[in-house]
């Protein structure tokens, strides 16, 4: 991780920290030890987060159903000995709700926007996260620089992008765990050319919600690198 710049991250005062949308019931358990920094990390995101443009201040009402928690559902397809890499991190999103619930597995934040690095590095400074590393680069320009045994993205371009993008920073049996919404399957009709031509398995779609946290599950495509 980079050099910390000093920052003030007393959130107390932050009216915007007062309106964030109450955890639905299962949260605290479904984090474990790792849910009052989840909290910590809700308050950047309803503060901080704002004010530096990483979030617009209309999700502060579903900072935890359609962010937190949306991106949280991933780590249950993360081993500990994982060297995640998110690309298009942004908000740490979904880094850092992975690491929370990961502390044994590597986390590399690749994001290639000086003022989200900086943001990300006061996050994880103050969060006390020891397992995240936080790159500023693009995924692409950090081939033979970096390795992953998975890659996760939420929001970030078409599959077949996506695919490009990462598939020679990929560790052979290594994955592609993406968020997607509803229009994922036409994504994937449009890159199996490229899922064949680059020996990548079919992929999977998982619907996750939790444990029955989610009221609306989260879409996760799974790809694996042969």
């Amino acid at each position: 991780m980079t050099d910390q710049p000093e920052h003030d991250t007393d959130l107390s005062n932050e009216s915007t920290a007062a309106e964030i949308e109450t955890p639905p019931a299962g949260t605290e358990e479904y984090f474990g030890a790792a849910y009052p920094a989840a909290q910590r990390y809700a308050e950047h995101l309803a503060t901080t987060g704002i004010e530096w443009g990483l979030i617009g201040p209309r999700e502060v009402d579903r900072l935890w159903s359609r962010h937190i928690l949306n991106c949280a559902v991933v780590a249950e397809y993360i081993n500990e000995n994982d060297v995640v890499g998110d690309v298009g991190s942004g908000a740490g999103l979904p880094g850092i709700p992975i690491a929370l619930m990961r502390p044994e597995a590597k986390i590399v934040l690749i994001e290639p926007m000086e003022r989200r690095v900086e943001w990300l590095n006061m996050v994880v400074d103050d969060l006390g996260l020891k397992n995240v590393r936080i790159v500023r680069a693009r995924v692409e320009e950090l081939v033979d620089e970096e390795m992953f045994t998975v890659i996760t993205a939420r929001a970030v371009k078409a599959m077949t992008t996506l695919i490009e993008w990462t598939r020679e920073v990929i560790s052979p049996g290594g994955r592609i765990l993406a968020l997607k919404g509803a229009s994922v399957e036409g994504e994937l009709v449009k890159a199996k050319k490229l899922i064949k031509r680059y020996r990548l398995s079919q992929p999977q779609i998982h619907v996750v919600d939790g444990g029955g946290i989610l009221e609306v599950p989260s879409r996760v495509v799974e790809i694996v690198k042969k």
